[in-house]
């Protein structure tokens, strides 16, 4: 997957001095590297039998619907609070200043379907956890967790206990 991190652009100092952000948008924007970033995402989950794919604004969105229409299923977007239409589930966590939240549509996972959660990066983990919790508050059964990058320093598997997650790429 070397070509595919060589498609990654790195950002120093952003959002703020000391971090250091992989920039997909570069991958993205390449034909090449975006098909073999979908195929490499959606790969464990062919005859999964996958209902849905749930993905976590923003870049999840991109990723997971790509990854959806691979795998011939449905797409469910998690979003920010206030931007859902319908009904929704909440889901608050915490961050390094403070907290933000998730939702869901109450509807969108009914009737136990079988899930797999995407998005592009896990980092501390905590946005992913309340995706997670989120698809099993609207009924779903999570199969997989899984994300383009994962930086291993921050541990994030660990707030994914008993969760399958799969990463394309770690640092």
């Amino acid at each position: 997957m070397d070509h595919l991190k060589a498609k990654i652009r790195h950002v120093p100092d952003f959002p703020k001095p000391g971090i250091l952000f992989y920039d997909i948008t570069t991958l993205l924007s390449d034909q090449q590297g975006f098909r073999d970033t979908v195929d490499a995402l959606a790969a464990p989950y062919m005859g999964e039998d996958i209902d849905q794919v749930v993905g976590i604004e923003s870049r999840g969105f991109i990723l997971g619907a790509a990854v959806a229409t691979t795998l011939g299923c449905g797409f469910v977007p998690i979003r920010k609070p206030g931007k859902l239409p319908a009904a929704s589930f909440r889901e608050s966590y915490n961050l390094e200043y403070g907290t933000d939240a998730l939702e869901i549509h109450q509807d969108a996972c009914a009737g136990n379907q079988r899930i797999l959660v995407v998005d592009d990066v896990l980092a501390t983990g905590g946005t992913a956890r309340a995706a997670v919790d989120l698809v099993k508050k609207a009924g779903g059964k999570v199969l997989g967790v899984a994300f383009l990058i994962e930086l291993d320093f921050l541990n994030g598997r660990a707030k994914l206990p008993g969760e399958p997650v799969y990463s394309v790429l770690r640092y």
